[in-house]
């Protein structure tokens, strides 16, 4: 199991490394809101630990940035054992939430609880399928009419972000942001019409006329489902 711990708590991040550790249970530390997102974005993680407490981004904006463009389960940790911060949490995405101090063992408990709950639906989330359009989030494979396509990782997240969102429009920054681990980058929305010409072709859309990924003018994009 991989987690993610969100925290700027570097002595708590080397007590839960001791004792996840012989548990088969690996923990990256992130001591920042943006650092974690970075790390979610370039790989996978089977549970977030996010603290409500952080440096810049507090935790209840990381975890909004984090629902935009994924799917993982995210218990919040804090100090604060206040009522509203806990319905704030939830209320914005939180599967779970554990308030300091705790024991280690409890933790671990309320994790594996969290993806016990959770596993059918990130079962689901993580192979998409639009019309002849299929893709296997987890193994990073996508496929068109029974053919494998041979995308590059950005291209790979973008039909992603799409397929997640199909039938509706996707503003522009929306799609950034999910490319980005929910940070926004100028440049990423200003490259995304050459990457989506890129991703049209090789599903074999239509330059003039694309039945599968059709521009919303004034808005962004939108990957139809078949009617």
């Amino acid at each position: 199991m991989r987690v993610l711990l969100i925290d700027d708590d570097t002595a708590l991040a080397e007590l839960l490394v001791e004792y996840f550790t012989p548990h088969q249970t690996t923990v990256t530390h992130a001591t920042s809101g943006r650092a974690g997102l970075e790390l979610l974005a370039g790989d996978p993680f089977d549970v977030v630990l996010l603290d409500v407490m952080l440096p810049g981004d507090d935790g209840f904006v990381v975890c909004r940035k984090i629902r935009l463009s994924h799917r993982v389960p995210i218990i919040m940790l804090t100090a604060r054992g206040d009522q509203h911060d806990r319905i704030t949490g939830l209320d914005l995405g939180a599967d779970d939430y554990v308030p300091k101090p705790f024991n280690p063992r409890e933790l671990l408990s309320r994790i594996r609880a969290v993806l016990r709950r959770t596993a059918p639906a990130q079962a689901e989330l993580e192979r998409l399928e639009v019309g002849d359009v299929r893709i296997d989030v987890p193994a990073h494979k996508a496929e068109v009419g029974g053919a494998l396509l041979t995308l590059t990782s950005f291209e790979f997240r973008l039909l992603v972000a799409l397929a997640r969102g199909a039938g509706e429009p996707m503003k522009r920054e929306d799609l950034a942001r999910a490319l980005k681990g929910g940070e926004y980058d100028p440049s990423v929305d200003r490259s995304l019409d050459v990457h989506v010409s890129h991703l049209r072709q090789k599903l074999g859309d239509d330059a003039r006329d694309p039945r599968r990924i059709r521009t919303v003018r004034g808005i962004g994009y939108v990957f139809v489902r078949p009617s």
